[in-house]
């Protein structure tokens, strides 16, 4: 093991082992995964204290809490943790994003790339739903699959990052899994349709086995498409997306967990149609609410030239006749978040990260 100079660390030396970014940029139809037997584990712990020491001349990270949702049901197996977070590609936040009131030296890739390990390595899901990843091959696959994760990859076919100069390829969707905790039985990569039209945007559904308890189960990740006057066009996907899910659960007889940004408000048509489906899903960070019915004020915030956006558009579904949510963590605050908003020295995204802990039901048909 390499001891920590000046500019070098173990964290360093982990990454020069992977595939360069040039390289991955002429490859991206190979999606193979890449061969991390011959990698050797990570210590999560490490590998937060070299995260720690690239971030020192930033603030701390802010503190988060868990809230308790838990309504006398005892679980007989380890919750399930699961995270979902639009961490805001790289090429965007350079490139395109234009957020106005963050300095550009709050966006380097070296330490940012940092500041998002030091959130994942925080809360340790069991399961993660990443967005609007761009660093997928020479960052996150090869340090997650060390840690112990299962790792899968969809880009998007037109991706925007592909306009920004020197950009490391395109951005789609990642899952990721704790090999220890589950078994992949099946798993599906889907070009979501609308209007019958293959589209810009993609889902990863795995349909997983849980060591402990043997029950099956079904995650899912997705980013529908942005920016207002496309509604139709996000709803057309949500439709399609809920019929590939109906197939892969066998019709919600597999309980169901799907993560994404949506960029939909809870007033749109694709969040209704998801209330609403058949599958019999609820929205994890409503429960959060003093009625349990409603979303909470915005899962991002931040400021372009356009003016300031905060809206509510990350969820985390599940089948609600299945699963129980036993905690969820809770939200930062407006003074947290700070008044030149989202990113920031102190977090990495315009979106904030959502984290739930999940049980299965006991008695899963009662409620069907």
């Amino acid at each position: 093991v390499c001891s920590m100079g000046n500019s070098t660390s173990r964290l360093y030396s982990a990454l020069a082992k992977t595939l360069s970014s040039s390289a991955v940029s002429q490859h991206q139809d190979c999606l193979e995964e890449l061969d991390s037997a011959r990698l050797d584990p990570i210590d999560p712990k490490d590998l937060l204290e070299e995260c720690q020491i690239v971030l020192q001349k930033r603030p701390p990270r802010f503190q988060r809490d868990f809230v308790d949702l838990k309504k006398n049901a005892d679980s007989n197996h380890r919750p399930i943790r699961v995270m979902q977070w639009n961490i805001l590609a790289q090429a965007l936040g350079e490139g395109k994003d234009n957020f106005v009131q963050c300095p550009m030296e709050a966006l380097k890739w070296e330490e940012r790339k940092c500041l998002i390990l030091e959130e994942i390595l925080a809360y340790k899901p069991d399961i993660l739903c990443l967005q609007e990843v761009d660093h997928y091959f020479d960052t996150f696959q090869p340090l997650l699959s060390r840690l112990g994760y299962q790792c899968t990859f969809f880009p998007k076919p037109w991706s925007p990052c592909l306009d920004v100069e020197q950009n490391n390829g395109p951005d789609g969707c990642a899952l990721f899994f704790l090999k220890d905790r589950f078994e992949l039985i099946n798993s599906a990569n889907i070009r979501l349709t609308a209007m019958k039209l293959k589209t810009n945007q993609v889902a990863i559904a795995q349909t997983l086995k849980c060591n402990e308890t043997g029950r099956l189960f079904c995650i899912a990740v997705t980013h529908l498409k942005a920016r207002t006057g496309w509604e139709r066009f996000r709803s057309a996907q949500g439709c399609d997306l809920l019929q590939n899910l109906k197939s892969i659960t066998q019709g919600a007889k597999i309980p169901l967990i799907i993560c994404g940004d949506f960029n939909a408000e809870p007033t749109e048509e694709v969040y209704r149609e998801f209330s609403n489906s058949s599958l019999n899903l609820n929205s994890a960070y409503k429960l959060l609410s003093p009625d349990g019915q409603s979303e909470p004020p915005y899962t991002t915030w931040k400021i372009r030239p356009s003016g300031e956006c905060r809206h509510t558009l990350d969820y985390i579904w599940y089948s609600q006749h299945a699963l129980n949510v036993n905690s969820a963590l809770d939200l930062l605050t407006e003074e947290q978040i700070g008044p030149n908003r989202l990113p920031s020295f102190n977090y990495p995204s315009d979106h904030l990260s959502l984290v739930c802990d999940f049980s299965f039901n006991q008695d899963p048909d009662r409620l069907l």
